[in-house]
């Protein structure tokens, strides 16, 4: 069996509060590593909450990461989903852990479209 793509959530428990509020610094570094990643991007949206937080979703030709954040409780809740095997979401994982300095995380990995090779 193989799967069609993998599902990364995460959440980072204990970032920092100001990082996790700072949507220019956060898109630009999320942009860059999943370039870094080997992902195409074709598409983004980002938000800055009144008074703090930020949302952002970035769709790549591979399926999509998206990332919610809570400064005042320092958390972010994150999604990396890819399909194939060309991209490696550990390395935005990883970027983004440098960035916003979680003192714990959870990540649950997900294989998405499980396939039987005898039906394919």
């Amino acid at each position: 069996m193989r799967e069609v793509g993998r599902h990364l959530i995460i959440e980072l428990f204990g970032c920092d509060a100001k990082a996790l509020d700072d949507m220019k610094t956060m898109e630009e570094n999320f942009k860059k590593s999943i370039e870094e990643a080997g992902a195409k991007i074709i598409g983004e949206v980002f938000h800055k909450f009144n008074p703090q937080g930020v949302t952002g979703v970035i769709i790549i030709a591979e399926s999509h990461f998206s990332i919610h954040t809570w400064p005042e409780i320092g958390y972010a809740a994150i999604d990396l989903f890819t399909c194939g095997t060309k991209v490696d979401p550990m390395i935005v994982l990883n970027k983004l852990k440098e960035l916003l300095k979680p003192s714990t995380m959870s990540v649950m990995e997900l294989k998405r479209g499980i396939l039987v090779r005898d039906k394919i």
